[in-house]
């Protein structure tokens, strides 16, 4: 493999090093994602065939609502990845330590609590209606949801350790584990139609554990070889550890509640105004266009790290040269959600096996959205490398607020349907095209001032 990549460099001319090992890791990340993607489609008829369309519907909201939760480690995963490559890039080998102790056992500390809270208030609630789905399922959900949130709770710990690769721009890590994940998920389901009866229990199992069992055991390898000095250890944990990674983790945490609610209170918000066998058609347009936005993610994901450790160097010309040809990807990628559009349908029957239909207006609404974020994706990334992200903060959280009452305006108000509901989304993420681009430009040219430059 490594071979192959050194021959496609060559052919490119790539010659910087940094330039290299970024390169390396999206041609890497493509195989990864696009084995992880093929995984994915193969899954969903199976998933169906195996679940039925309602309680797959059922298990996408439990997916959307647990997602909810994600905001628990309080933007610690992105402020340990900024503060340790920041470390890193300075030879500050000690901080780094500091770094990585201190986010383990911070949010080794939230999720016992959380994991606590949702066993004590879980209890009490009625699933069946949160979910707005039959009462024969009571006891199944009732066993399943503690089940979910305990792995949950296990997955936000154990997966910091993709942030310690991502930081040392090891940048291809995160698409070897989903891909890992999503393959061995397959294998499983497979399984499971071959050998058992349809359980939405037995189902929400081995998905809540697989991701778990895969993190687990890439923290066993980091930590035993190439990270064995950074081993979390209790007497690493320092305040001034903590303020650091914290302060820019809390800006960071805003964020990604602020996308988790965009992203996951779709499919809540369809199951409560139309049932859960409508959120089975929504998500597969929202996985099928939203393979353009997948492309954008594996080829920028490599440049986030990369541009923390340009930027605390100085390199601004390779940053504007690096950004020049991410602009260039994404123009790209719109042409092609225009292509998937056209062989949407084809796409919908081969993948949910002509079970689901999907219509053609709530594919154009899905198109707009992933064209809108595809534009804006790259300044994000820069952004987020440098950690100037308070613009970004108060964006994505007026987007979130609006979300929710202004889906239920489109859906009730203007009789819009299923696509009301991505409409907002799109609304909601308009300004980002203006804004995110603005900043980058005073950044980069050293003009911001204010809270362009926070």
């Amino acid at each position: 493999m490594n071979k192959l990549v050194a021959k496609i460099l060559a052919i490119l001319g790539v010659k910087s090093s940094r330039t290299k090992n970024v390169t390396k890791h999206v041609l890497l990340s493509f195989i990864y994602k696009g084995g992880h993607v093929i995984a994915t489609f193969l899954l969903i008829p199976l998933t169906i065939s195996y679940l039925d369309t309602e309680n797959y519907g059922i298990w996408l909201t439990i997916s959307s609502f647990i997602s909810w939760f994600s905001f628990f480690d309080v933007g610690l995963g992105n402020g340990l990845r900024n503060k340790y490559a920041e470390a890193r890039a300075k030879d500050d080998i000690e901080s780094a330590k500091g770094y990585v102790s201190t986010a383990y056992y911070t949010i080794g500390s939230i999720c016992f609590v959380f994991f606590f809270l949702s066993l004590l208030f879980g209890y009490f609630i009625n699933w069946t209606e949160v979910f707005n789905t039959e009462f024969a399922l009571e006891e199944e959900l009732r066993l399943l949801m503690p089940i979910v949130f305990g792995c949950f709770s296990l997955q936000l710990i154990v997966k910091l350790v993709a942030s310690i690769y991502l930081a040392d721009q090891n940048h291809s890590i995160s698409g070897k584990i989903n891909f890992i994940t999503a393959f061995s998920s397959l294998v499983v389901i497979w399984f499971l139609t071959m050998t058992s009866k349809s359980s939405l229990l037995l189902f929400g199992i081995v998905f809540s554990l697989l991701p778990v069992l895969v993190f687990l055991i890439f923290n066993v390898y980091a930590f035993s070889g190439r990270y064995r000095e950074f081993t979390p250890r209790t007497k690493y944990w320092k305040k001034v550890f903590f303020k650091d990674i914290f302060g820019l983790g809390l800006t960071f945490f805003i964020i990604q509640l602020s996308v988790v609610v965009l992203n996951t209170t779709d499919n809540f918000i369809i199951t409560q105004l139309f049932g859960p066998k409508d959120v089975v058609p929504y998500n597969l347009a929202y996985k099928y266009i939203g393979i353009s936005l997948m492309l954008c993610t594996m080829t920028f994901t490599p440049f986030w790290s990369s541009i923390t450790d340009a930027y605390a160097k100085g390199e601004l010309g390779w940053i504007k040269k690096s950004m020049g040809m991410l602009q260039k990807f994404s123009l790209l990628v719109v042409g092609l959600i225009v292509i998937l559009i056209f062989f949407s349908s084809i796409a919908y029957g081969l993948l949910s096996d002509y079970k689901v239909e999907v219509p053609i207006k709530l594919t154009l609404f899905m198109a707009s959205y992933f064209g809108l974020m595809v534009l804006f994706v790259p300044y994000t990334f820069f952004l987020n490398g440098i950690g100037k992200i308070k613009i970004q903060m108060y964006a994505t959280a007026f987007a979130a607020l609006i979300n929710i009452p202004l889906s239920i305006i489109l859906v009730k108000h203007f009789d819009m349907g299923t696509e009301g509901v991505i409409f907002a989304t799109f609304l909601g993420t308009l300004p980002n095209l203006v804004l995110f681009p603005i900043q980058y430009k005073k950044l980069v040219n050293q003009k911001a001032t204010g809270i362009w430059n926070r």
